[in-house]
């Protein structure tokens, strides 16, 4: 095994820590061709437990979380609205993929607790995968849009 496969030690650079739950995340997206609605529904889900925890340290000892952790970065794209509206919402939810759902679930959980990084760094960088679910999910115009694989800019 080569020193790049390695899980880095909670003792490594913050910055190697991060991308090595960046790295993980983007290889199984791209790799099973996700659906942008299946990320953002796990990664959501993930903003929510992190953000909660957060707040209660927060609040324990008399502190306010940054305005960047509290809430997804300000849209600056066009919104237009969707053309989604008549499609059944229990038609979506038996369209997702529960397992490749669960599996990533799995992915982040796991590399969260590998490379013990603080709760407050994990939630930026989930916040900065919100902004460009969000960015993908603007342009769907049609319920198949919704399920289209990630795409991820060369810089992410």
């Amino acid at each position: 095994m080569d020193d790049s496969a390695k899980i880095p030690s909670p003792q490594q650079p913050l910055e190697e820590r991060i991308l090595f739950i960046q790295e993980n995340m983007v290889s199984f997206v791209k790799q099973y061709n996700m659906p942008i609605v299946e990320v953002a529904l796990v990664v959501s889900k993930y903003i929510r437990i992190l953000l909660e925890k957060l707040q209660q340290i927060a609040n324990v000892s008399g502190e306010e979380l940054p305005f960047h952790l509290l809430s997804p970065t300000p849209f600056d794209g066009d919104i237009k609205p969707p053309l989604i509206d008549s499609f059944p919402l229990e038609r979506l939810l038996d369209s997702l993929d529960e397992d490749r759902m669960d599996i990533l679930d799995t992915l982040m959980r796991t590399a969260i607790n590998a490379v013990e990084v603080p709760f407050s760094s994990v939630l930026a960088l989930f916040r900065d995968w919100e902004r460009l679910i969000r960015t993908q999910l603007s342009e769907s115009r049609s319920p198949g849009h919704l399920f289209s694989p990630m795409k991820f800019p060369e810089d992410f």
